[in-house]
């Protein structure tokens, strides 16, 4: 069995092309990778494409989600394994199971809530006995806000309470594997909601400190405007480092914001998520609206270039006040495989913490991943 540094697994799809592109060009020298899946054919288009652009051409490994013997193979193939195949909660644990098992890393691009609870649910103890990491929303979702916010906390004083506002505006077309897994999430709510309720229950709280959300749709004081609250899995991630890390102070606040200029930018997007979560409910509206995208698809790199997002972050803590922000160019795609091939090289190649089980970027890799992504073109500054 092949043995290498990375394997990316999703590679023959659009992110995982982006990602596969992405890797080839920036792998370190001496450093190895491999692409995996189960269609030779298409796997070796990818490895030639790589090649052509003028990168590390990657080795191939056959393997099946759906054979726990093909995906334990694979796994103990590599230190540190990629997967960009979603849903995640249809097709995601098989590589977090194995992952866990051979005591490696583990990274994704999930956004999906109920796949993050159910993982930690059933393997966080034993990626700890292993020592593997599993750390999910290694892209869009949820790097920009996890470590957008531990760049502002680090830049306050330590040991005080902190209070923390984060602010998105983006302009893009998310990929078709974002909008299925949206969809897929508004359908099983209440599923969800049992899952983190499980979760809740069963997670030590840090000892000592306070760390809590907050937040309520109303202006945005810092920016004009409106903040809309996003139960989105990012404040999730941003709440799970702050009990995590004593840098966040010994009571940590957090509040997640969706940024409109004006109130018809709001409403519009109000009605658009509005109608995505009642269509979601009934099985044949359900169905029409998964049609609407092809999970695989992206936009052209014509229509990526001219996207962007911008993420405000208003920390307070100590008598100090800052301003920060996280910006980049197409969050859906370009980014998003950036952030993701990032991570895995940090993981890779990186002095990383000691950590294991089911954790965040801004523990596992923190100020490590902040100083790749500045180099690969992702801005974070301090505004005042």
């Amino acid at each position: 069995m092949t043995s290498v540094d990375i394997a990316l697994l999703g590679a023959t799809g659009f992110t995982g092309g982006l990602t596969a592109d992405y890797l080839g060009e920036h792998l370190p020298p001496g450093g190895t990778w491999a692409i995996a899946g189960r269609n030779q054919a298409k796997l070796e288009a990818v490895a030639d494409r790589v090649e052509r652009l003028g990168g590390v051409r990657p080795a191939i490994i056959s393997a099946d989600i759906g054979n726990a013997d093909s995906m334990a193979a694979l796994a103990k193939s590599t230190r540190v394994l990629v997967t960009t195949v979603g849903p995640y909660l249809k097709y995601g644990e098989a590589a977090v199971k194995a992952s866990v098992e051979a005591g490696i890393a583990y990274i994704d691009l999930t956004g999906e809530p109920q796949f993050v609870d159910d993982m930690w649910l059933k393997y966080h103890d034993r990626a700890v006995e292993t020592g593997a990491r599993i750390i999910h929303a290694c892209g869009f979702d949820s790097i920009p806000y996890d470590l957008g916010v531990l760049y502002a906390v680090e830049q306050l004083p330590e040991d005080v309470p902190i209070h923390v506002r984060g602010y998105i505006r983006a302009n893009a077309e998310f990929s078709g594997g974002t909008y299925h897994s949206a969809i897929n999430q508004f359908s099983s709510m209440r599923e969800s909601g049992k899952i983190a309720g499980a979760r809740r229950k069963a997670e030590p709280r840090p000892e000592g400190r306070k760390v809590r959300g907050s937040g309520k749709l109303g202006k945005a004081p810092e920016l004009g405007g409106w903040g809309v609250p996003m139960p989105t899995i990012d404040p999730q991630i941003v709440l799970r480092s702050a009990r995590t890390l004593a840098r966040y102070g010994p009571e940590f606040t957090y509040s997640h914001f969706a940024h409109f200029k004006t109130r018809r930018m709001l409403a519009a997007s109000g009605l658009g998520l509005g109608v995505a979560f009642v269509g979601a409910q009934l099985p044949p509206t359900r169905a029409l609206l998964l049609k609407v995208k092809d999970p695989g698809a992206g936009p052209s790199e014509a229509k990526r270039e001219k996207s962007w997002f911008r993420f405000s972050v208003f920390a307070e803590g100590g008598g100090k006040k800052v301003h920060a922000e996280v910006t980049g160019g197409d969050p859906g795609y370009t980014e998003t495989s950036k952030m993701l091939s990032e991570s895995a090289l940090c993981l890779a190649y990186d002095d990383v913490p000691k950590v294991a089980g089911q954790t965040t970027t801004a523990v596992a890799m923190g100020e490590a991943l902040i100083t790749r992504l500045q180099a690969a073109g992702i801005t974070f500054r301090t505004v005042s």
